[in-house]
């Protein structure tokens, strides 16, 4: 069994919801359940799919929800993004029984945010359910095995049910049910979105350009749509934890590029199912991609897992300079520069280093990468 870093235990807090986010499929209910064998809390246990939860929870009638929650000490709600206007009945509960424990999970933050976020400003606390992190992966692997196991990681990602998995092509099999029957299941459901093609058209678009700025512009002609449908998908594909956003960091340079973003994938093996290539690392001409769209997001994991208040960029000038990772935390940057090969150029950006002095600069390669991504091996 693999251990999750999130513990719920150390989450909840009475008269708060604590919000658990993540794609479908990343375990939530898993973790959820696994947290309710162990309590000595009388809990109530629902999902969000259920009819008459969704009838009493979106009510607005304070007595019938009184009701539903009386005598017991938590509320766990599966997939609360089913339920309209969740936000306001969870509202009734901490307001009117403080001393009550709230769970939900819910795997589309943008149904969730749209319907959580004004009723419960101040009452909530909320955390993302990743796939496995490095990290995680140490409960089932120690950390020769991890580095062994990389190029699987890079091709098959690691979502739960892929990582545990024996053979590649049951592997593959998992991944094309992911990409064909949930990813965009969330979005689908949303009334403005209609075209499944233009979505999956759109990620493959993006697929090829992990690492790369991205014009929405140029989606816009590729796909044939306007350019506010571009901007508009991209928010609702990164809201339901497809694809995760990375803009240019800029402080006082006039030739630093601020305007684009790139866009990595929150799984590799999704990446990789988008554009239907399985094929092993020296089969391959995007090795470099894959790493760095691996250690971004295994960088978002490591933070997450801490509860790290940090932002992240990408810094690059016009005459072609650039840096991968930015991060700055608490006023501090360290820079990432993530290269496949550990024969790569180790030459640090001056025009960076001169006006920023970042706190630390890191050159991250096959050989070295598990440094950064587990705590307290970190240099």
């Amino acid at each position: 069994m693999i251990i999750r870093k999130i513990n719920i235990k150390e989450l909840i807090q009475r008269g708060k919801v604590l919000i658990i986010y993540g794609a479908r499929r990343t375990g939530k209910t898993t973790l959820l359940n696994e947290y309710l064998k162990e309590t000595d809390l009388k809990y109530k246990l629902e999902s969000g799919d259920n009819i008459r939860v969704q009838q009493v929870l979106s009510s607005q009638d304070f007595s019938q929800i009184n009701d539903y929650v009386s005598d017991y000490d938590l509320i766990a709600i599966d997939e609360a993004q089913q339920i309209p206007n969740i936000g306001m009945g969870l509202k009734i509960i901490v307001d009117n029984h403080p001393e009550i424990f709230v769970i939900v999970t819910g795997s589309s933050s943008f149904d969730l945010s749209q319907t959580i976020g004004e009723p419960l400003t101040g009452r909530k606390r909320t955390s993302t359910l990743y796939t496995f992190s490095q990290e995680e992966l140490l409960s089932k692997y120690n950390k020769f095995e991890l580095k062994e196991e990389l190029k699987n990681f890079l091709i098959f990602g690691l979502y739960p049910e892929v990582a545990l998995a024996g053979k590649k092509e049951e592997k593959i099999e998992i991944i094309n049910e992911l990409v064909n029957s949930y990813l965009l299941k969330d979005i689908l459901s949303f009334e403005r979105v209609k075209s499944h093609k233009h979505l999956l058209d759109l990620l493959k678009l993006l697929a090829f350009q992990v690492g790369s700025e991205v014009s929405q512009n140029e989606l816009a002609v590729n796909l044939g749509v306007d350019v506010k449908t571009v901007g508009r998908y991209l928010d609702l594909l990164e809201k339901s934890f497809i694809i995760k956003k990375l803009g240019g960091f800029s402080r006082n340079l006039r030739n630093e590029i601020t305007s684009k973003a790139k866009y990595y994938f929150c799984d590799n093996g999704i990446r990789n199912g988008i554009i239907m290539n399985f094929n092993s690392i020296d089969l391959r001409n995007d090795i470099g991609q894959l790493f760095e769209n691996f250690m971004f997001i295994e960088r978002q994991k490591f933070h997450s897992n801490k509860r790290d208040v940090f932002g992240s960029y990408f810094w690059r000038t016009y005459t072609g300079k650039e840096i991968d990772l930015i991060e700055d935390k608490d006023g501090k940057l360290t820079a990432f520069e993530f290269k496949w090969s550990k024969k790569a150029r180790t030459k640090k950006q001056k025009e960076f280093v001169d006006n920023y002095n970042p706190e630390n600069y890191y050159f991250v390669n096959e050989s070295n990468y598990l440094d950064y991504l587990i705590e307290g091996l970190e240099n």
